[in-house]
């Protein structure tokens, strides 16, 4: 089936709570995701297959700078480079705005996520101690200059 990522609306919530509760120990509510939704600075893009969401991205565009929030990959999708998709669709969409800087965190256990990311090209430039709620465990904060080139 074909796959296509799109800006996700409000007609995604449903898919998009589901989602997000199978993926995270903490995950967003129905009412966080409908905020985020309607403000202008945020995005969310999902990658659908057959009409159904399998994996999201959301970040926040502000000025030079892009914060990725959640990379979201169906459990049963995973290792198929979908995050890897998205990542780089949201990156080069960045680029295209001319932005320069890119952070987010990242637990030091989700592995998959760290090596993601390192692939891209990020970098460790800071911790956050105990910034997990479920677990205290703390948070990598990492960063991506952008360059001219594609991700």
């Amino acid at each position: 089936m074909e796959e296509k990522i799109l800006k996700l609306t409000a007609k995604d919530l449903a898919e998009l709570v589901a989602l997000e509760r199978l993926c995270f120990a903490t995950p967003w509510t129905e009412k966080q995701f409908r905020l985020c939704l309607a403000q202008d600075h945020l995005y969310v893009l999902g990658l659908k297959s057959g009409g159904r969401l399998l994996a999201y991205i959301s970040f926040f565009l502000v000025g030079e700078e892009m914060e990725i929030l959640n990379l979201a990959v169906h459990p049963k999708k995973r290792r198929q480079g979908l995050g890897t998709k998205l990542l780089c669709t949201a990156l080069n969409f960045f680029r295209r705005k001319n932005g320069k800087k890119v952070f987010l965190e990242v637990r030091p256990s989700n592995v998959a996520a760290l090596n993601l990311y390192k692939r891209a090209g990020f970098i460790q430039a800071g911790l956050r101690k105990n910034y997990y709620p479920d677990n205290g465990e703390d948070a990598l904060v990492m960063v991506l200059k952008i360059t001219n080139r594609s991700i």
